[in-house]
């Protein structure tokens, strides 16, 4: 537990009006500033209806208190929280009377991080807070909930401990230098090898599905003017999100819309047909939807299948893209193709391992559609209805990779009979990386970064 000398105030809930506004207090002083906005300390972990008091014991507002001693609350301090009415002015007010109190605001994600600071939630749970709160759709927020409840850490710590112990049992080898190879060379550790493979495969590709959730895929619509991109958005958004004319050049800024394919949320982003053009207005929004192909994780490169464009200049179109994005090559409008070709029919062939450089679609009649969604998901590496997903984010994996590749370090100097203490080694780092996700091994700079993404209040 550590110890804090400042007890710190925020809103608790956004700003604005609403029906009910939270106001939360940590600290040390928590108690007494209950006992002077209530006129009386509460009782523990009881709800009680009370008015609350300004200085000159004036009522500011009526509503319920919240008070939760420490060790036993969301901090692992004395926690103080009033509930009344939704006001901006009721809020303020009430933080302004905690501030008279001895209070300070509150950093964003500080009630969080003294959570994390006093064991009451690792600093993968932490995260799992703000990822439970920033979920844009219903599998992402069941994925942070089960990182919230402690799954992703249990299945990073149960990997830990395997590692541990083998290190051990190695290190205990290493004490019998006439028994040392027999033991090593053992059935036992191959089975453990295997155990700790098999593990790291299982966590890193809930995480992956994890990460899919959590960021989502950015997908820019990009291609020459009148291919039928707006039409294609307002399709994948099912509504008319975009004006759709047969004027080219009718979209002149980027438009954003948010999806959801499966439970994955996908940022679609149209932008303006690129094209050489005399138009200021129209040139600008060719530069903005540059700009957008550039930050884009998937290109959706659309164009008019039925205007037939040469390969040698649809190649060129994508050459000057000039972006290190996926992108899919996307022929849209074979509603107005001849139905007789049957690959114009089906859309799409069935999505594989090695997913297409183009798809066929008419964002017209929707046919090909799904197979589009198909590979949104591909793209993202996320697999439909896998429900055991982690919250899980880029540092995460990175660190899960570099413990992974330690322990395969670690696996190969065994199997080639070289140094058993620098096999021993490469297990120690490999736990170590894994603590980097629970923050038993993080730097004070990495706390500052997560918590600081944080909203004020949490």
């Amino acid at each position: 537990m550590t110890t804090t000398t400042d007890t710190i105030v925020a809103p608790a809930t956004p700003p604005g009006c609403g029906g009910i506004g939270i106001v939360r207090v940590s600290g040390p002083l928590a108690h007494q500033i209950s006992a002077d906005i209530l006129g009386e300390a509460p009782r523990p972990r009881h709800a009680t209806f009370t008015r609350f008091l300004d200085g000159s014991g004036a009522p500011i507002d009526a509503g319920i208190a919240l008070y939760f001693p420490h060790p036993d609350s969301f901090t692992g301090e004395d926690v103080l929280e009033l509930h009344g009415h939704g006001g901006a002015v009721v809020i303020d007010l009430l933080v302004r009377r905690a501030l008279e109190l001895g209070a300070r605001l509150a950093r964003p994600g500080e009630f969080t991080e003294r959570a994390f600071l006093n064991d009451k939630i690792d600093l993968a749970q932490a995260e799992a807070v703000a990822d439970l709160i920033d979920a844009g759709s219903e599998q992402a927020a069941r994925a942070a909930m089960r990182s919230l409840q402690g799954e992703f850490s249990a299945e990073v710590g149960a990997l830990g401990e395997s590692l541990m112990a083998l290190r051990v049992y190695i290190e205990g080898a290493m004490d019998f230098p006439d028994e040392e190879a027999d033991w090593l060379a053992g059935r036992q550790v191959a089975v453990r090898l295997d155990d700790i493979a098999a593990r790291f495969a299982r966590i890193e590709d809930a995480a992956r599905q994890g990460r899919a959730l959590r960021d989502g895929l950015v997908v820019v619509i990009a291609g020459p003017p009148n291919a039928g991109k707006s039409s294609l958005l307002n399709t994948l958004a099912g509504h008319d999100a975009a004006i759709v004319t047969e004027m080219p050049g009718t979209t002149r800024d980027v438009l954003r819309e948010h999806i959801v394919v499966d439970g994955l949320p996908v940022h679609v982003v149209d932008t303006a047909g690129l094209r050489d053009t005399a138009d200021v207005i129209e040139s600008e929004g060719v530069r903005r939807a540059r700009a957008e192909i550039a930050r884009a994780d998937l290109v959706l490169y659309v164009m008019d299948v039925s205007a037939a464009p040469r390969q040698a200049a649809v190649e060129a179109d994508l050459a000057a893209l000039h972006s290190d994005a996926a992108v899919l090559k996307v022929w849209n409008k074979i509603d107005l193709v001849d139905g007789s070709d049957p690959s114009l029919a089906r859309g799409l062939t069935p999505l594989g391992s090695d997913p297409p450089s183009s798809v066929r679609i008419s964002a017209k009649t929707g046919a090909g559609l799904d197979a589009l969604r198909a590979h949104l998901r591909h793209a993202a590496g996320y697999h439909a209805g896998n429900g055991g997903a982690f919250s899980a984010r880029r540092r995460h994996l990175d660190a899960l990779g570099r413990a992974r590749a330690h322990a395969q370090a670690a696996r190969g100097r065994l199997e080639a009979r070289e140094s058993n203490e620098l096999a021993a080694e490469e297990l120690r780092l490999a736990h170590r990386a894994l603590g980097e996700i629970t923050g038993e091994t993080t730097s004070d700079d990495l706390l500052g970064q997560i918590f600081s993404s944080f909203c004020i209040g949490k």
